[in-house]
């Protein structure tokens, strides 16, 4: 490839290296980065009075940036992995079911030293995961890689499992909690809680617990019961520390037949941990942490277990670098959330601020006589209220509808919601009447707005709540965008920084074309089903509705 400043005569099918806002005789026009120039660029680049661009010209031999981006994806795919559609050269692997996702380290740092125009970044190693989150991403560095490099690169991938996806086991787990005189119910029932947290978060189910003397004869036929009881991993929470190999938990474990692999590890908090088995079923004996929500050794060692992965004392011993938890202010376990918690890292930073805004004020002239957004669903529920609960379902904050046509009947039907209403009496303009109006009712302290379309009955919060996740303007994320199998969608959620630009929007026309102009600042969330492309406009799209009565 070679790369540099090209005159325009030998321009064309160049790549423009950087983005160019224009000044011509019909006003300004924006050729971006990474545009293939044609005839008609280069007549744009002469009318701006460009003799020369900085450009790529691709030479034999060379793949261009989203060809081999998609190709290494390709060779890097395996079971329960999916991938995003190629853009800008960069192509992301997602996971196809909760579970531990594991890489091959040396794998990837082979496949990141062969040319310095492939690069893979991905998450932590053994980071607990949930369906459709972003695991690895291809990142193709220059507009295009040697064919050689790629196919050496494909090569490597497919000769082994670089990436992995360990689908969480619905586990039947039995606890013992053992007593000694003066310990508290309080204690044992949060224990109890905490564990029940973690088991069910991993898919897993936690059989009645069995309370019993702290004494090795009593543990031992405890866990005999819960054997019996066909549970697949046994744990015992002692009424005080487990301190050696001898003591009464892992003395119970080998006093009912079985072994201990392992005593202690070098993660703190969760030093103090014992872990055997018995009749081939993994039991352990908890460190006193476990009894808090609090990411420890425990959580990493139960996650591998519930992924069908072995854990050894080599492979406790591993577990040192990085192993240092006692300063990270970590995250209960919710158990909607537990999927996703990462194995270690920095304090979650807060969240965003993110307002929603609801565009309900068109006059539905595709359905007429009808109003689309009064359509009941066959509970009663106006399609209008529908999208605002799940909206409020969501954690955006606070939620606007800017009506207009049918004003006073669509916000009948939104009564009793907390919900904040705003007219607008330009709704006969269009969809940029309505923009402005609720655009102008955000509050200063929303750092971004989620534009939600008032027919689209079937985008859930947990959708939204995803698209959340990812903004971050600061790391470059100022435009999420909703796709299904690589199509786009709604709603959208935009930085404030847009704003100025969104209200001087004209027309029945919304905010997408922003998307286009900063395309280097968009970032795609991938859904698991349609819902963000089914919007019902017209009585033929309301017969494919679910749950709406039919026009």
């Amino acid at each position: 490839m070679r790369f540099g400043p090209v005159p325009l005569a030998e321009a064309e099918g160049c790549i423009l290296a950087h983005t160019l806002r224009l000044s011509t005789g019909g006003g300004t026009k924006i050729l971006k980065k990474g545009t293939t120039l044609d005839a008609s660029a280069l007549a744009t680049l002469r009318e701006a009075g460009r003799a020369e661009v900085i450009a790529a010209r691709l030479e034999s031999g060379d793949v261009p940036e989203d060809e081999a981006a998609q190709r290494l994806g390709e060779a890097l795919l395996g079971p329960l992995l999916a991938r995003s559609r190629a853009a800008t050269g960069r192509v992301n692997i997602l996971a196809d079911a909760a579970g531990l996702f594991v890489v091959d380290e040396s794998m990837i740092h082979r496949l990141n030293r062969l040319d310095e125009s492939l690069t893979i970044a991905t998450l932590p190693n053994y980071t607990p995961v949930s369906a459709k989150e972003m695991l690895a991403t291809v990142k193709v560095i220059p507009f295009s890689a040697p064919a050689s490099v790629l196919s050496l690169a494909e090569m490597v991938a497919r000769g082994g499992r670089a990436l992995a996806v360990h689908p969480f086991r619905p586990l039947k787990v039995g606890l013992v909690l053992s007593e000694l005189p003066g310990l508290k119910d309080s204690i044992l029932e949060g224990t109890i809680e905490a564990t029940q947290d973690r088991i069910t978060a991993l898919s897993g189910t936690l059989l009645p617990p069995l309370r019993c003397r702290h004494e090795e004869g009593a543990i031992a036929e405890a866990l005999g019961k819960l054997k019996r009881q066909a549970a697949e991993l046994l744990l015992v929470a002692g009424a005080s520390a487990v301190v050696d190999r001898r003591d009464a938990g892992p003395g119970a474990i080998t006093r009912a037949g079985g072994r201990i692999e392992h005593f202690g590890m070098p993660v703190d908090p969760g030093n103090l941990i014992c872990l055997g088995e018995l009749g081939g079923i993994p039991a352990m004996v908890l460190p006193g942490c476990a009894r808090s929500p609090k990411l420890n050794g425990f959580d990493w060692v139960l996650q591998r277990l519930f992924a069908g992965l072995p854990v050894t004392g080599r492979d406790i011993a591993g577990m040192g670098v990085g192993g240092l938890l006692k300063e990270i202010e970590t995250r209960p376990l919710p158990r909607e959330q537990a999927a996703s918690q990462p194995s270690s890292g920095t304090p979650p930073r807060r969240p965003r601020q993110v307002a929603a805004l609801i565009l309900a004020a068109g006059r539905s002239r595709r359905m007429a006589p009808l109003n689309k957004l009064l359509v009941t669903d066959k509970a009663g529920v106006p399609m209008v209220a529908r999208v605002v609960s799940n909206v409020l379902d969501s954690r955006a904050r606070p939620v606007i509808a800017v009506t207009g046509y049918e004003a006073a009947r669509v916000e009948e039907a939104l009564a009793g919601r907390p919900v904040r209403i705003v007219q607008t009496e330009d709704y006969a303009d269009g969809l940029s009447g309505s923009l402005k109006a609720g655009l102008a009712a955000l509050p200063p302290e929303a750092e971004g707005v989620l534009i939600c379309l008032g027919d689209m009955p079937l985008v859930t919060g947990a959708m939204l709540d995803r698209m959340l996740a990812v903004f971050d303007p600061e790391e470059g994320r100022s435009i999420v965008m909703p796709t299904f199998r690589g199509k786009q969608g709604n709603p959208m959620l935009w930085s404030r920084e847009y704003l100025p630009e969104m209200l001087a929007i004209t027309g029945d026309v919304g905010a997408r074309h922003l998307a286009g102009k900063y395309a280097d600042r968009v970032v795609e969330v991938e859904m698991s089903d349609d819902a963000v492309l089914r919007d019902f406009d017209t009585t033929d799209a309301l017969k494919l509705a679910p749950d709406f009565n039919r026009p």
